[in-house]
């Protein structure tokens, strides 16, 4: 996985570290305001600290076996990441074991040059590596760049999350 280039071949694909949090916490709270501005009632607002917060639950996630955070670095700059793990069988989501890509995002600056893929590649191989069956991964229906990226990656469809906003007296709101 360590060293693994897109197409652009300045960047190096590698297990994130400590020390990449900050950054990587950076490219979170970029997610969660890239979410939050596609659907601002279903996703949560990208407040202060969010960095902080999100590159804490991450450092969480660096040293357990079933999780994997990587960091697509170009010229010394971590530019994009993705978090991925291995998901139990669930009878509630009515799937057996599998591979799941949490989150993955490039900064704008860096888009278009392969890294996404690069990304996508090195977890599916981390994940191949521990025999998943398969991989999933939720998207934003109005994320249609994203989209096209991974169905270039050969994801298809298979269920569509529908939300219901309540109001404060219980009923749907009109939002």
């Amino acid at each position: 996985m360590t060293g693994q280039r897109p197409d652009d071949g300045g960047t190096v694909i590698r297990r994130a570290t400590p020390a990449d949090l900050p950054a990587v916490g950076r490219l979170g709270a970029m997610l969660l305001r890239l979410h939050y501005e596609l659907d601002r009632d279903r996703f949560m607002r990208s407040g202060p600290g969010a960095d902080t917060g999100y590159a804490s639950f991450l450092a969480t996630q660096l040293d357990e076996p079933d999780s994997v955070v990587l960091v697509a670095q170009r010229d010394h700059h971590i530019v994009g990441y993705l978090y991925a793990g291995i998901e139990p069988r669930s009878w509630k989501e009515l799937r057996e074991r599998a591979g799941f890509i949490h989150d993955i995002l490039v900064d704008e600056p860096s888009r278009r040059l392969g890294i996404a893929e690069a990304l996508l590649d090195a977890g599916i191989d981390w994940l191949r590596r521990r025999h998943v069956p398969r991989v999933l991964l939720w998207t934003a229906a109005r994320n249609e760049p994203a989209q096209r990226v991974f169905l270039r990656k050969g994801f298809r469809s298979t269920m569509i999350e529908m939300t219901l906003e309540l109001g404060d007296d219980g009923e749907p709101s009109s939002t």
